[in-house]
């Protein structure tokens, strides 16, 4: 878990298309950090597996929801690359699926070390698996996406903050 630059820690979170799941928690993050006056320390991004959304904001849904808990997400959905392998020290998926198809493009056997599942950094939804996918379902699947990635970027940061 330790980054691999002693002063900043990057941070790439990954879902399926790079609209819903991960700009959230890329934006969860990144308030926090901000917060917690670690801005500085910490570079957060987010990709998907697939190009279909490329260029897109987050779902319109996803952008309501986050709006109604604090958040502002600006990203636009990419895919990611080769090079995000090397330039993130954690590369963080939002489910099983997620993971079994990062941990086939890692590039290397140190680049899969990077890969690490949302849910390692949860503290209070310990018997969750994974952040569930809120694309096809009502306001309630965002709700419950919004709850479990503030459980986890609350352990990563505090993880974070004290290396």
């Amino acid at each position: 878990m330790k980054p691999s630059h002693p002063t900043t820690t990057s941070v790439l979170f990954i879902c399926l298309g790079n609209i819903c799941r991960s700009p959230l928690a890329e934006g969860v993050l990144r308030k926090l950090a901000d917060e917690a006056g670690l801005a500085d320390r910490i570079v957060v991004d987010s990709a998907g597996l697939i190009d279909y959304h490329e260029g897109e904001t987050a779902n319109p849904r996803m952008l309501s929801a986050a709006a109604r808990h604090g958040y502002r997400l600006t990203h636009r959905s990419r895919p990611i690359r080769r090079a995000d392998f090397a330039r993130f020290d954690l590369i963080v998926g939002m489910d099983t699926a997620n993971m079994r198809a990062l941990r086939s493009l890692a590039p290397t056997a140190e680049a899969a070390t990077r890969l690490h599942l949302i849910t390692e950094y949860m503290t209070e939804h310990t018997d969750v698996d994974s952040v569930p996918d809120p694309y096809y379902g009502g306001p309630d699947g965002f709700e419950w996406a919004i709850e479990l990635v503030e459980d986890a970027c609350r352990g990563m940061l505090r993880l974070l903050a004290d290396d």
